[in-house]
């Protein structure tokens, strides 16, 4: 696309010190238009994000069997040494406890925070945007650091020799997904209903949910609540940046008329600014803020996606590894005391009520307390 001079016809009716640092360039043509190169980009990363979790939970998926024929495939062309240092690397990040993605997500947040702070925030205050606005995500980024700390420091729940017997009485066993009388081979203690033994941590977790890699910490009975609001909080600061971002998007776009413009194409012909047009001209003038506001934009998709993943387990009293043998469970073996014409039927018998749940899910019972409901 060609400009028709559209921001000298109608220029840019804000403070003149937010101008005078992006002043609009317009390339002779580009061979596509960045609001296709986004979609296109927003399109795959969201199809990849539903093909994994519809995979997921499934015992021998498509996603599964597709992963093991391209190792295969791969292990023929790649080098036997590159493999094997390949494989110790991607064991050594995701199987054993490592800071490395603790570290990349307080970095992204920096990152994000800077852009922000350092351009946005700026423009905003000279464009006289309400304080409290611009505070916002500040606000939530601190309450978003406290959940991450007490989250990544919180003892899970572990499940030791010294607490096991009093951990088997705080759940009944559904003798469905926990069965009586199991022992951990590794830890050789009783597993209590709803407990797992994780691998990461070389630990056995009481209500084990999963082992997450970003707080590089389990999430168990103990810290599941502060799990949910590291989450929500996480979320909701994505959203307020996003918010605030686009806000001053539009609010420049108002002010300098251009969507009252008109451009030549290549072809020489007069068209009325678009949508696409729009967008390619926001981020040929501000590249920095419109990359920001699309990676946290995408951010809060997939974070809200999650979040309300999350916030279903703890309405009906589930953690994610009970949801995931829930939906795998057609391959699950008979119990002895069920006839084997008879497939076994999951029932989820820890759910209370929605309310109950949530005071669970913040407030985990004790023996005690389960004494004395009985």
């Amino acid at each position: 696309m060609v400009a028709r001079e559209v921001w000298s016809a109608h220029p840019w009716r804000c403070p003149r010190s937010v101008w005078m640092r992006h002043s609009p360039g317009w390339g002779q043509g580009l061979a596509m238009d960045f609001l296709t190169l986004f979609l296109i980009y927003l399109c795959l990363v969201l199809a990849v994000t539903a093909l994994l979790c519809l995979c997921l939970g499934r015992k021998e998926s498509f996603l599964t069997r597709s992963v093991n024929r391209a190792s295969q495939v791969l292990s023929l062309v790649i080098p036997t040494q590159l493999q094997r240092v390949t494989h110790q690397a991607l064991h050594r990040l995701f199987h054993t406890r490592s800071c490395l993605f603790m570290v990349l997500h307080v970095a992204l947040q920096a990152a994000v925070f800077g852009e922000y702070t350092w351009e946005v925030f700026v423009y905003c205050w000279e464009l006289q945007f309400h304080l409290l606005l611009l505070l916002l995500p500040y606000l939530l980024l601190a309450g978003n650091l406290g959940c991450f700390l007490l989250c990544s420091r919180a003892n899970p729940g572990t499940v030791t020799k010294s607490n096991a017997a009093s951990l088997v009485k705080v759940y009944a066993y559904d003798e469905v997904l926990f069965q009586r009388g199991l022992v951990c081979p590794t830890c050789t203690v009783e597993k209590p209903a709803r407990s797992k033994h994780c691998s990461v941590c070389r630990t056995c977790v009481h209500r084990f949910d999963h082992h997450c890699v970003w707080v590089n910490n389990c999430i168990g009975a103990s810290n599941t609540g502060v799990f949910l609001l590291y989450l929500l909080s996480l979320t909701a600061t994505a959203g307020a940046l996003a918010a605030v971002t686009a806000a001053f998007l539009i609010q420049v776009l108002l002010l300098s008329d251009i969507m009252h413009s008109t451009y030549l194409d290549a072809q020489g012909q007069e068209h009325p600014v678009e949508i696409p047009f729009l967008v390619q001209h926001l981020f040929l003038t501000f590249p920095r803020i419109v990359f920001m506001l699309g990676f946290v934009t995408l951010l809060t998709l997939i974070l809200g996606g999650y979040s309300s993943f999350s916030l279903y387990l703890a309405l009906t009293n589930q953690t994610t590894n009970e949801w995931c043998k829930s939906r795998r469970f057609g391959g699950s073996p008979h119990l002895p005391s069920q006839p084997h014409d008879r497939p076994l039927v999951y029932k989820n018998i820890y759910s209370k009520g929605i309310w109950r749940n949530l005071k669970e899910i913040f407030n985990p019972p004790t023996v005690l307390e389960r004494k004395k409901k009985t």
